[in-house]
């Protein structure tokens, strides 16, 4: 980015610096060498996104960040400050629904599958060494762990664990993100900040809901394991002549398991984002209390089911199976009350282009509802199959009943939804089809004498034709989140209405009906276990190879932008520490009198440095000019987040920057024009640069240029020409003022950002 091999870090540390070429160290000691140059930094910070192998670990969390978009892509609206809380509350609550299904889906692993169903058969624990200390032995007897309480008590260690590395990692995070104090500054009058909340002095200082949100996810993953351990104990002692003690504690058991769970979600809808002012206040009660309480609940319920209870034998599948489809109903009926809330915030204040007219959020958040399904689902059904020996759970003939039927009902409509994709796909490849003819006949304009060259005409206009593709994918994740919503419900009602897998439901039924099933859940096995299989080998990948590290970075350019406000599991927000570390330098720059700058930014770096900009008091703003290119500030947050990216609110950083100018291509999948109305448009956006520079063969180009698309905006002479411009723009008179410039980069050229200046 500084164009000079010789480079030293002038402010930062290892996970994000700013960086000056070695010869401009000192530029503040010889201010007669810069009088008429500009003094470049680069703000590095891609180990934000893709540092060490840890990161692989953020796959994990993939639908906890899929839900936390849900919730910045509300729609615009004003003066319903009680729906846009209700939106907020919706979100927070799928959130916590997912939470609890992936705790239940490794308690359905470990107690269900393992610990109950293939320990508790002798075939199958022989099949198993390390399971031989839990399985009884011919006569029912055994060891002192061969009893079902027992063997779930010790199998809740899996799960236990797995909700404390969630927590672990949240913690983590959370110190090293969260932890970091944005510039100090003013909430400015409420017609400035009503068009942006990035403006308000707390958006990047959402340490106290995470603390908030992160305690009570915990305690939901605690109670949850607690409920699978105790449930079929309890079940259990409520038979008739059983112990009347175990009865009564049981039962007690249960509902304080209840009140733990009401208040979990007590808490998750009490409180939401604190933006309006630097709230550091932490709720220690809450933060402290709620997850030490539940870990008691899961001690007592590990004790209570421990107790020896002569007779009980481990039979069928665990009590409680029917928790799958419980979350999933739960699930669906949130995402249809989001919807109608998202509608209503929509049509009270309606932003022309909002992807898929306000239902961004409820699809987004459908699909990680599906993401959580087809993970938690996949891994049940890897694992039945293994323990099983190959056999199909839940057919006859098997070792082992196999997980709940809900998860081999919703692996079988996954072939249906891929199909949706294929015929989606297929319909977006004949429009870019048709797209690319029309573009060959406006390609040769684009060059005026210059012969032409068929070949090299249909390159550029395929490559104009796939860049446009990009603003069809609200169409496609429109129609996929109807489709599986649809089929979600249609696997509802045929798990709890056969109480059968697929193939067993239709036995009975004509050839082709039987077959359809059979062969709908064998692919749907198979596709959920490819798609585990999958991402496994991706994450290890990541672990071990930087460069695919990076690519999983780019991922994350854009799902941890936005503060963790939903799910505390998330992965962290990288603008709580990017967007800070900007603001900092800039106000700190401007302090001396005479200075100003020019801040850069491509691809996600032109979202850091607007929301930098926005941080920034109104007497700073106006000595500082933005240069984006290659910009999904439109294209993307435009139309996906139009409550904080607006018109409006684009509009609103136009006016109170010193100057704003956006260099775009029609070859850019990603980047657009800014498209703001009115004078502002041509003032902001520059035509479309021409991609490749040149058609054929030329003197400044003897060999044929590339097609650049994304990336290297800098190599168009328009780049140069628009910084100098800008730098010429801010100087005071005809007395050059010290400058500075500062262009940030992430480190691959998909997300890079900065600021460069005079």
């Amino acid at each position: 980015m500084l164009g000079d091999p010789r480079t030293v870090r002038v402010t930062g540390d290892k996970t994000a610096a700013v960086h000056r070429r070695t010869d401009d160290a000192d530029a503040e000691q010889r201010p007669e060498d810069y009088q008429d140059k500009p003094i470049p930094e680069a703000y590095v910070w891609s180990n934000l996104t893709s540092g060490n192998g840890a990161r692989a670990l953020w796959l994990l969390l993939l639908p906890f960040m899929v839900v936390n978009l849900a919730h910045w892509m509300r729609p615009n609206a004003r003066s319903r400050k009680r729906t846009v809380r209700l939106y907020g509350v919706l979100v927070r609550l799928v959130g916590l629904t997912l939470t609890v299904l992936l705790v239940a889906a490794a308690c359905e692993v470990a107690l269900d599958l393992t610990a109950w169903q293939c320990a508790g058969t002798r075939a199958c624990a022989e099949q198993r060494s390390w399971l031989g200390f839990l399985a009884p032995d011919a006569s029912g007897g055994g060891g002192w762990w061969t009893r079902p309480g027992r063997r779930l008590a010790l199998a809740a260690l899996v799960p236990g664990a797995l909700t404390g590395l969630l927590w672990y990692l949240s913690q983590r995070t959370w110190s090293a993100y969260e932890s970091q104090q944005p510039l100090p500054h003013q909430s400015e009058p409420e017609e400035d900040t009503r068009r942006s909340a990035l403006s308000k002095p707390g958006f990047w200082y959402g340490r106290r809901l995470v603390a908030r949100l992160r305690a009570a996810h915990t305690a939901a993953g605690l109670l949850t394991v607690a409920a699978a351990v105790a449930t079929s104990a309890a079940q259990f002692d409520r038979r008739a002549g059983g112990p009347a003690v175990l009865d009564v504690l049981g039962r007690l058991l249960e509902a304080t398991l209840v009140a733990g769970a009401l208040v979990v979600v007590w808490v998750v809808c009490r409180r939401g984002r604190s933006e309006s002012k630097l709230d550091r206040h932490l709720d220690r009660a809450v933060i402290t209390a709620l997850p030490l309480a539940a870990l008691g609940l899961l001690v007592l319920a590990v004790l209570y089911a421990a107790w020896d209870r002569p007779g009980w034998v481990s039979e069928g599948r665990l009590p409680g199976s029917q928790t799958f489809g419980g979350i999933a109903l739960v699930q669906g009926l949130l995402v249809v009350t989001l919807a109608v809330v998202a509608r209503v915030l929509y049509r009270s204040s309606p932003v022309a282009g909002t992807a898929l007219r306000g239902l961004g959020g409820p699809c987004v958040a459908m699909l990680a509802c599906a993401l959580g399904g087809v993970m938690s689902g996949g891994i049940a059904q890897r694992v039945a199959d293994w323990l099983d020996g190959g056999g199909t759970p839940g057919e006859g003939g098997t070792l082992l009943e196999g997980p709940p039927v809900l998860l081999s009902w919703q692996a079988a409509v996954i072939p249906v939804v891929l199909v949706v994709v294929v015929f989606l796909v297929g319909l977006f490849g004949v429009r870019t089809w048709q797209r690319r003819r029309l573009e060959i006949e406006d390609v040769p304009g684009d060059y005026p004498d210059e012969p032409l060259d068929t070949v090299r005409t249909r390159r550029i206009a395929g490559a104009r034709a796939r860049a446009a593709l990009t603003d069809h994918a609200p169409v496609l994740i429109g129609i996929v989140s109807a489709v599986t919503l649809a089929l979600g419900l249609a696997a509802l009602v045929g798990g709890w209405g056969t109480g059968k897998v697929p193939g067993a439901a239709f036995a009975d039924e004509p050839g082709f009906v039987r077959g359809t099933a059979q062969t709908a859940q064998a692919l749907g096995s198979w596709v959920i276990g490819f798609a585990f299989i999958l991402f496994v080998t991706w994450g290890r990948r990541a672990y071990r190879d930087p460069s695919a590290r990076r690519t999983i970075g780019i991922l994350w350019d854009v799902g941890t932008f936005w503060p963790r406000a939903a799910h505390p599991f998330a992965p962290p927000c990288y603008a709580e520490r990017a967007v800070p570390d900007l603001t900092w330098r800039m106000a700190t720059w401007t302090r001396t009198p005479g200075r100003r700058l020019v801040i850069s930014g491509h691809s996600q770096g032109s979202v850091l440095a607007a929301a930098a900009a926005w941080q920034l008091s109104p007497s700073v703003r106006k000595r500082v000019a933005l240069l984006t290119y290659g910009s999904p500030l439109q294209r993307l947050y435009g139309r996906w987040f139009p409550a904080h990216f607006g018109p409006s609110a684009l509009t609103s950083l136009h006016r109170e920057v010193d100057c704003w100018r956006n260099l775009h291509r029609p070859t850019d999948p990603i980047g657009g024009p800014i498209g703001l109305t009115g004078e502002c448009g041509p003032a902001v956006d520059h035509a479309p640069l021409k991609d490749p520079l040149a058609y054929g063969r030329t003197a400044s180009h003897p060999l044929p240029a590339p097609i650049l698309g994304h990336g290297d905006y800098q190599a168009d002479p328009v780049f140069a020409t628009e910084r100098t411009a800008l730098l010429a723009r801010l100087r005071p008179g005809s007395v050059p003022p010290q400058g500075s410039g500062e262009r940030a980069d992430s480190g691959d050229p998909q997300g890079s950002s900065g600021r460069s200046s005079g």
